[in-house]
């Protein structure tokens, strides 16, 4: 952030107008740590990045993020959806969140055109509720607001290549920008397209870092093809919905945005 201070209108006279002040660097600062069985990074750019709120609030974001991961998870035998579904607890005994993150996998369902849903099955199969592949986006948009309190920092709160970037009170207007890479899918380590962002959420959807592991719903089937598909939009939620239903099937999802989701920009690589 660079700030001028220009000196006041003044009568001539002896007195020299006051001299611009010089702009203060800004500091960058990152935290990491290992949840939802992955990495998630938080970098923040702020005059003094050593501030104790900015600690507080790096340890408030990785709490609800583990918060998350014990409500959540389908890779801990502890946690509340894996007892949802093996009935060991009742859907009116849930934590808040099980609700508000299923009404969320309906209206995805229904957005897309059935080419997101969080219910999943091999053919044949009776389809089982994962709702996995959006509760990552959901759960680091619910860590994000909590910096978007902090006073005169701008972040970028990254979890497994998925991100939201934004800022603190007191910074719209302006806060600097971030450069995002995309990725090559055919070629790892180089970087085929970047984006700068503001304000937003960057989502990717591909085979480079997992091999072949999307679904499409319509049949069942694992989709073979290589790629990436990437969404920028304002909201990681969206974001992730819609890169996961256009690696399903690009051409159909490209239309729907332009319908349904006009504020968000789709790249197929």
């Amino acid at each position: 952030m660079t700030t001028t201070t220009l000196p006041l209108p003044t009568r001539p006279g002896p007195r020299a107008a006051r001299a611009a002040q010089p702009a203060q660097p800004i500091q960058r600062r990152a935290f990491v740590e290992f949840i939802m069985g992955m990495p998630i990074s938080l970098h923040v750019k702020a005059i003094d990045t050593s501030r104790t709120d900015i600690d507080q609030a790096a340890g408030n974001v990785f709490a609800t993020l583990r918060k998350v991961d014990e409500v959540f998870s389908l890779w801990r035998a502890d946690s509340e959806l894996r007892r949802l579904q093996a009935g060991a607890v009742l859907a009116g005994e849930c934590h808040p969140w099980q609700a508000e993150v299923l009404e969320l996998c309906l209206g995805a369902e229904e957005r897309t055109g059935g080419l997101f849903t969080a219910w999943r099955a091999a053919p044949g199969e009776v389809p089982a509720y994962d709702p996995t592949g959006l509760v990552k986006g959901w759960a680091i948009e619910q860590a994000a607001a909590l910096l978007r309190l902090v006073p005169g920092i701008s972040f970028c709160l990254n979890a497994g290549g998925d991100m939201i970037v934004g800022f603190g009170t007191g910074m719209r207007g302006v806060a600097p920008s971030w450069s995002i890479g995309i990725e090559d899918p055919h070629q790892a380590g180089r970087i085929a397209a970047t984006v700068e962002v503001v304000e937003g959420a960057v989502a990717t959807s591909g085979t480079a870092a997992r091999g072949s592991h999307i679904a499409d719903p319509r049949t069942g089937e694992v989709v073979s093809r290589s790629g990436s598909t990437t969404v920028v939009g304002p909201d990681l939620v969206w974001a992730d919905v819609w890169a996961t239903a256009a690696f399903v099937d690009p051409a159909a999802v490209r239309d729907l945005m332009t319908e349904r989701a006009p504020e968000s920009s789709l790249t197929v690589l």
